[in-house]
């Protein structure tokens, strides 16, 4: 009844999240824009999953490919049912916390209400609305998976008890390597609740039995050292990784231990929560100095408090020792001053001293427990009241930036993606101007400047656009993305020459940029040479088979030709990936139109136009299609 209970109060509290979008923030990477996820599981996107391609820079790990590529292939590209593939992975998550906690302790309430807290609680929302963070909801119910085996194989030691253990962490290792740190955790868990040491017994067998203990767990440490090998290796050569000159030591450090207050500080007061707190320029002494003789000195009261209260000691050092891997020592990519994400699994070790503890208290102060459950109770409904109002930013990219920009300062990152999520909705104006703030904040932000160039493109101002690509390529001489930006700029004044020296630039830099080679055979359409157009269209269909505006533009391309027959195939395959593709209905219709089935094509030109009320040459197209149909009729 209370795992029915966790079930129930997830999906109450993130039910909404089915009619989420996608976001701007990884989601790409991880499912819209990549050709291998969108195309599903296939024999040739698992050997990809599995491979050290650098993948967008992102580290080696395939289960969390295999997972979207399986969404996909169930879903297609519906956000909604992303999403709640999340929620299903929480609920799991929260249900398998409890009966690890039920089987290791024997109590019932004390885990309930620890699954409780974690079930609702406001940080876990970035790990459940973010469809990008599939991995860390993955690795944790392996994890949790492997503390369940562990516990039975506590109970009978047994080989097959002990490899599923192994096969357990080595999946939860494959989904992300955050849970490095488990085996570590399992000693701590050898002490209390499970009790397989004791340290106090006066004939020193203790040592002895904790050294068995600690062999034991050889094998998991071994696994947890090659993730990690595999992790950085896979990252070598991205240009991802953060130099010292740029972020030093000291404050990599700084930054690290202070973070751990503020985990706390958000796990107990959880408000303005944001998608990216941005890594602060300096960290004062005085905050590091201090927040480290906090930790000390908590560290060194719950270890003497160690006897009578175990649990005290064992969730502190589970919350200290599973943050280690995201505390920033080293650092890649988009690297935050903290993260709500992060804090999914440490959080774990404060709900058990939380909810051990508040027991403890209420017996010393003779608390009733009709008074305990009523305010443990409130504690868990207002939680969920803050979860219920977190979930609301996370429905599209606007809210979600919107909210990241309200809640933190110097954010470059979120004011670049919030004006990118406004330029998307036909806000150009809006967008430039937290374009321009992103660039205020960090001037050699190359992406903001490029979206600043395409923000003038939606102006209708290219000469201004070429002015913000340069910059970009100021900064990065080799960001393709830039080159075939610059290229579309071209086109729209005429510079067609250049726009094609452009898009081979871009070619030249990522040799898979299949929008460039689509650009490139506009091009050369426009030069009316045609069978290099040809090659550029189906170059892209080549290298991404699931990419609608290649099928869409070789329609275009076959229709401008008069090979109508041909145009219309091309055009259906574009909406067998992309059902809501508007110019791709538009195109099919104008194919039947000329093949003499204007019937088939007003149907087609009504879709176009229902997806897209302002789409006017669709309107144009259905208008005189039903005047012709009327003229036929009479």
């Amino acid at each position: 009844m209370i795992s029915l209970g966790l079930v129930i109060l997830v999906l109450i509290t993130y039910w909404h999240v089915k009619d989420f979008e996608f976001t701007n923030f990884d989601d790409k990477i991880y499912v819209t824009d990549n050709r291998n996820v969108r195309s599903g599981i296939s024999k040739e996107n698992i050997i990809w999953a599995f491979n050290f391609d650098h993948k967008n820079k992102t580290y080696w790990h395939p289960l969390s490919w295999l997972s979207h590529m399986l969404d996909v292939q169930l879903y297609g590209l519906n956000p909604g049912h992303h999403h709640m593939t999340n929620v299903i992975f929480h609920i799991l998550n929260a249900v398998l916390l409890f009966l690890v906690l039920r089987r290791m302790t024997g109590a019932i309430w004390r885990p309930a209400f620890v699954a409780a807290l974690f079930a609702v609680h406001p940080l876990n929302v970035e790990s459940v609305a973010w469809i990008a963070e599939r991995k860390n909801l993955l690795s944790t119910f392996y994890c949790l998976l492997t503390l369940l085996v562990y516990a039975y194989y506590n109970e009978k030691p047994r080989a097959g008890r002990y490899l599923a253990m192994l096969f357990c962490f080595a999946l939860g290792l494959l989904a992300k390597p955050m849970i490095v740190t488990l085996p570590f955790v399992m000693l701590l868990l050898d002490y209390w609740p499970l009790n397989r040491v004791n340290l106090h017994q006066p004939d020193r067998s203790h040592w002895r039995i904790a050294l068995h203990l600690v062999l034991e767990k050889i094998p998991l440490f071994l696994l947890s050292g090659f993730s990690i090998y595999l992790a950085t290796t896979s990252l070598q050569g991205s240009g991802n990784y953060i130099s010292l000159q740029s972020v030093p030591v000291s404050l990599r450090i700084g930054n690290a231990i202070v973070s751990y207050l503020k985990y706390i500080g958000k796990m107990l007061w959880p408000q303005d929560l944001a998608v990216l707190y941005p890594f602060p320029e300096t960290v004062p002494l005085y905050q590091s100095l201090g927040a480290f003789l906090l930790l000390v000195g908590i560290s060194i009261l719950f270890f003497t408090a160690h006897r009578k209260y175990a649990y005290l000691m064992i969730g502190w050092f589970w919350f200290l020792g599973t943050l280690v891997p995201v505390l920033g020592l080293v650092q890649a990519g988009i690297w935050p001053a903290l993260a709500d994400r992060w804090a999914y699994v440490p959080m774990v070790g404060l709900f058990i001293i939380i909810s051990w503890g508040l027991t403890d208290l209420s017996r010393i102060y003779c608390i009733r427990k009709t008074g305990l459950v009523i305010g443990l109770l409130i504690a868990v409904c207002t939680l969920f009241a803050v979860s219920r109002n977190q979930i609301r930013y996370w429905e599209n990219s606007v809210t979600l930036f919107q909210r990241a920009v309200d809640v933190t300062e110097n954010n470059y990152i979120a004011e670049n993606n919030l004006g990118q999520a406004l330029m998307l909705s036909g806000k150009a104006a809006a967008a430039n101007a937290h374009f321009n703030r992103s660039l205020k904040i960090n001037p050699r932000y190359p992406t903001a400047h490029v979206n600043v160039g395409l923000s003038f493109v939606q102006q209708n101002k290219p000469e201004q656009a070429l002015q913000s690509y340069a910059k970009a390529l100021a900064e990065v001489p080799d960001y393709a993305a830039a080159y075939n930006f610059a290229g579309e700029a071209h086109f729209l004044l005429g510079n067609i020459e250049q726009a094609i020296s452009n898009y081979r630039q871009a070619i030249d830099i990522d040799s898979t940029y299949a929008d460039a080679y689509i650009n490139l055979g506009n091009a050369y359409f426009d030069l009316e040479e045609y069978e290099p157009a040809l090659a550029g269209y189906q170059k892209a269909i080549s290298i991404d088979p699931t990419y609608a505006k290649a099928y869409n533009n070789l329609g275009n391309f076959w229709y401008r030709t008069g090979h109508f027959e041909k145009a219309l195939p091309n055009y259906i395959k574009a909406l067998e990936i992309d059902p809501i593709f508007a110019e791709a209905y538009n195109g099919a219709g104008a194919a039947l139109v000329r093949m003499g089935e204007p019937h088939k094509a007003a149907v087609l030109f009504r879709e176009a136009v229902k997806i897209d009320k302002n789409y006017v040459a669709a309107q144009n197209n259905l208008k005189n299609t039903l005047a012709a149909l009327a003229k036929i009729k009479k």
